[in-house]
């Protein structure tokens, strides 16, 4: 079906006109004779003079290119037949706590301690890649909860903004609860049985203003399955800290995880080091995409190109034309010039 995108633009079809009108006629520099006895002329021939306008074969190319530029303008395209795009997959929200405790360097990533938060990162980030057909958003939270990324099937950006994510971002505390919330805030209006977050956290809710298990419940009640992750070494595993008898671990609320995942379906998971958090994320994989609604998208050929066209070559024939006589005189000069030089 052939159409016009802005076809608006074609109400500026007299707008050379109404300037010609209303603009002062600008002086060519060329000579003229004025008379001011015209009135008495036309009252002894009985006739009105009148003013030529510029003969319609003169005007016709410029009337040509102004409305093959509004053609343009109006953006012409055709429209297919309406095709639909399957969507079979989840809509996941990731929520990644960025609060202080996760800059502590307690897990293993190739052979070398690296802090929580950059562990995350790594093995998240590849999680994100492997979500082809999910739509994913990202929520980062600390003292407060706050949409990084929208749920959208473009995976490479919310990468991209969890790798750039920094610890404290969001404040130094832990609001689980806000984060659930925000995330049952995004999720309800999608269709029912797709909606999944996954909730990575070192820590207890110590921040915020919702109860975690309030939250869960009303994530519950919107049919919201609730992953919680609960990351930190063990105290054998946290390094020199670990072996001086300090717990990395001890703040997190593993009992809360817990009944967050049992209050909503879901289920908890520990990640003590690199090897347990792939599995997670393995397991996570497993997880059965949910057919949905499929989308219907119209493919759409843009033909503003042909009368851009038309009018670009419409110019430079008149430029052409406008320039072949002094080029003709200038092409007979030397010609002659040559004649006279030769013997």
């Amino acid at each position: 079906m052939f159409e016009f995108a802005w076809p608006w633009v074609f109400l500026l079809a007299p707008l050379p006109w109404l300037l010609r009108a209303w603009l002062p006629t600008a002086d060519s520099g060329e000579a003229a004779l004025k008379i001011n006895f015209l009135s008495e002329l036309e009252a002894l021939t009985g006739r009105r003079a009148r003013v030529r306008l510029p003969a319609l074969r003169q005007q016709a190319p410029f009337v040509l290119i102004w409305l093959l530029l509004l053609l343009a303008g109006a953006r012409p395209q055709w429209l297919g037949e309406p095709l639909p795009l399957p969507a079979s997959g989840r809509d996941l929200l990731l929520a990644v706590d960025v609060s202080g405790s996760m800059d502590y360097a307690d897990m293993l990533w190739e052979g070398q301690e690296v802090s929580r938060l950059t562990l995350v990162k790594h093995l998240l980030g590849e999680f994100i890649e492997g979500r082809q057909g999910d739509r994913v958003g990202l929520i980062l939270f600390g003292s407060r909860a706050y949409l990084q990324s929208p749920l959208t099937f473009d995976r490479q950006t919310v990468r991209a903004w969890l790798e750039e994510a920094q610890k404290n971002i969001a404040g130094p505390q832990t609001a689980i609860g806000d984060a659930i919330g925000l995330a049952v805030k995004r999720l309800r209006q999608r269709p029912a049985h797709s909606r999944v977050l996954v909730l990575v956290t070192d820590g207890a809710n110590n921040g915020g203003e919702i109860e975690p298990l309030i939250a869960a419940r009303l994530a519950a009640e919107e049919g919201i399955k609730i992953y919680p992750i609960g990351i930190g070494a063990d105290p054998q595993q946290g390094g020199v800290l670990g072996m001086l008898g300090f717990n990395p671990g001890i703040d997190l609320d593993e009992p809360s995880l817990r009944a967050i995942a049992e209050a909503t379906g879901g289920e908890y998971f520990r990640a003590r080091d690199s090897q347990e958090l792939q599995a997670i994320e393995d397991s996570l994989d497993r997880l059965e995409p949910v057919a949905q609604k499929p989308t219907l998208a119209r493919p759409t050929l843009a033909l503003y190109a042909w009368p851009l066209s038309a009018a670009l070559l419409c110019s430079l024939l008149l430029v052409s034309r406008a320039l072949w006589p002094d080029l003709h005189l200038r092409l007979r000069s030397r010609a002659a010039y040559f004649r006279r030089k030769q013997p």
